[in-house]
């Protein structure tokens, strides 16, 4: 067995170790305790709720490699998805023209990015923690939107984007292959990219990153430029979705974007991490979840659980991590 786990963190790394582990369970456990759980109706619901959570744990993902994190990734979300409607609203509604919604997306992607931009920029220069600018743009963003929404809903958009949110290819969901091609891109960033490696650097030690000669503020600032952009992706998807926008759409999303992370193996003090792993513990969750659903469980149950969850990955790798230190002593 132990030869197995070593080839196995050889072959794909010690960090999908723990993701692996997790998906195994969860597929033995419901597999036996619920009916239907190992079956194409149960993927597919898996499919088409995970890229919004995924989306949105790729937003909060770069912040968290840097030593930060940002709080305000739904909020994000949700103004950019309201920039969209309200571009569309502008070009006639459900009669906007398919050149009126890529105005909208453009219009997203530039407020989501703005908000980052001026995230990465507080914390960049004032050297404020993350956790508290996160925190004021978060009430900032929320409070900005349901002032401008009057604390409802705006809706009403073209049929032609209902299958952005809901269509597929090629048996696929259209949102999950969006999801993937974000992976890739999120993948690449980190792997090929002198950002990937300097926002890693920032995440193992800021002082010295700086020292070596890298322009730590002009990292940040885009970090959480990017993690802004991709928090814009996912109000997209979440508008053409329920076909409506509103100021907490998404927002229990928050503190399981943090859960996915840490269970894919993230450092939550930064400088250590890949997307891959995080990847497969997004699945974990969403089968989690659905196979509590199967069960007749009620969804707050889920909730509760993800946080029991939280808490025993961070004292399984608290606990593995002084045991691998014990044993470097001893050796």
């Amino acid at each position: 067995m132990k030869a197995i786990a070593q080839k196995f963190s050889s072959t794909f790394g010690a960090d999908m170790t723990g993701p692996a582990i997790a998906f195994l369970a969860v597929m033995v456990i419901f597999g036996l305790a619920a009916n239907n759980f190992i079956s194409a109706a149960t993927f597919g619901s898996v499919a088409f709720q995970l890229p919004e959570l995924g989306l949105l744990t790729l937003a909060m993902l770069l912040p968290l490699l840097t030593g930060g994190i940002n709080l305000s990734v739904t909020f994000t979300a949700n103004l950019s998805g309201l920039a969209a409607a309200w571009v569309m609203q502008i070009y006639g509604g459900v009669d906007a023209s398919p050149s009126a919604f890529l105005v909208g997306v453009l219009a997203a992607l530039v407020t989501g990015g703005a908000a980052g931009l001026m995230t990465g920029a507080a914390i960049a220069y004032t050297r404020a923690h993350p956790i508290l600018v996160t925190l004021s743009m978060m009430i900032f963003l929320r409070g900005l939107g349901e002032f401008l929404t009057r604390g409802g809903d705006v809706s009403g958009f073209p049929s032609f984007i209902a299958p952005i949110g809901h269509g597929e290819i090629f048996g696929l969901p259209i949102p999950l292959l969006i999801f993937i091609v974000c992976v890739g891109l999120w993948q690449l960033l980190l792997t090929r990219f002198k950002l990937g490696f300097g926002l890693l650097m920032i995440g193992s030690n800021i002082d010295a990153a700086r020292y070596s000669g890298l322009n730590t503020r002009r990292i940040l600032v885009l970090v959480y430029t990017l993690s802004g952009v991709m928090c814009a992706v996912a109000g997209v998807i979440m508008l053409a979705r329920f076909n409506s926008v509103r100021v907490g759409h998404g927002e229990s999303y928050l503190l399981i974007t943090v859960l996915a992370a840490f269970l894919g193996g993230i450092n939550p003090f930064g400088g250590f991490g890949r997307v891959l792993p995080v990847f497969v513990a997004l699945i974990v969750l969403q089968l989690l979840s659905s196979g509590l659903n199967l069960m007749g469980a009620n969804q707050h149950l889920a909730t509760a659980l993800w946080g029991v969850l939280m808490i025993v990955v961070m004292a399984a790798r608290t606990m593995a991590s002084a045991y691998m230190a014990a044993r470097r002593k001893k050796g």
